[in-house]
């Protein structure tokens, strides 16, 4: 048990190591790596908190205590995923009315130069 709740410990560490330098280079935005900091400060507190992990297990009626951390985590990120989802859905929508708007400014601009070929 110790094996596995070290390990998750270790990788939570990681990844708000990965999530840190990300955000000093630039690579992601400060608001998308809230989540992920989040994520990843709540598993690593459960991860060295072993009564909290110990009554959340007994609470969800699992023996295994460490298996209720990757339980919590797994359904922690699925969420993080369905937001990035919602936002890159959004993204590719605005993405298409900007080209939208370019092409009808590009017409335009056609029209406006070569007023005899408009119709």
């Amino acid at each position: 048990m110790d094996r596995l709740l070290n390990f998750t410990a270790a990788m939570s560490l990681l990844l708000i190591a990965l999530v840190l330098a990300s955000v000093r280079t630039a690579r992601i935005r400060v608001e998308y790596s809230v989540g992920w900091l989040i994520a990843s400060l709540a598993i690593l507190a459960l991860s060295r908190s072993r009564k909290a992990l110990e009554v959340i297990a007994e609470y969800l009626g699992i023996v295994y205590p460490p298996l209720a951390l990757m339980l919590l985590a797994g359904c922690v990120f699925v969420f993080i995923f369905y937001r990035f989802s919602v936002i890159i859905s959004r993204l590719k929508d605005d993405n298409i009315a900007l080209a939208q708007k370019v092409a009808i400014l590009e017409y335009h601009v056609r029209a406006m130069n070569n007023p005899t070929n408009a119709s």
